[in-house]
């Protein structure tokens, strides 16, 4: 059985759009404002390691390291906290998978956290995902926005 939250969302601009957003500017969208995320590295392939420390307004710091097991451009995102570098071991709490497709244009975007456990999914559930995740993914739709908005260069 697969113990996943999920949110899905249709954004107003192509895939090539906010696979840039996503990829290129993860640091202005990935936590919920107040919140900030230091990227400490983000090596975007499969394989690679995904390093960060989110930060919330009142002093905490969360570390998060994991390592991508998928990435297909323009298509799909899938990490893990399973593995720190190296494919060393560590307590997991989920994998993340982000999927973007194209509807007329526009992207249907889907994240999705799968978890070991149904525990886990509830306690996930039970720290904000819904509200975290979906402020997140308006603030992915705001760099969006301003990155379509942009004039392009040639």
């Amino acid at each position: 059985m697969i113990h996943e939250l999920r949110i899905e969302r249709l954004i107003d601009a192509p895939v090539a759009t906010v696979w840039q957003a996503w990829t290129e500017h993860f640091a202005e969208w990935f936590v919920p404002r107040p919140w900030t995320v230091e990227v400490v590295e983000q090596d975007l392939r499969t394989g690679g390691r995904s390093a960060m420390v989110m930060r919330g307004p009142e002093g905490e710091s969360n570390p998060s390291e994991g390592v991508f097991l998928e990435v297909v451009p323009g298509r799909r995102i899938v990490s893990t906290d399973a593995f720190r570098a190296d494919w060393e071991p560590q307590e997991p709490f989920m994998v993340r998978i982000d999927e973007f497709a194209d509807a007329e244009g526009k992207t249907r975007y889907t994240a999705i956290a799968r978890h070991w456990t149904v525990e886990a999914r509830d306690q996930h559930a039970a720290m904000g995902f819904e509200a975290g995740w979906n402020a997140a993914t308006d603030q992915l739709e705001e760099v969006v926005r301003r990155i379509a908005a942009e004039p392009s260069v040639v």
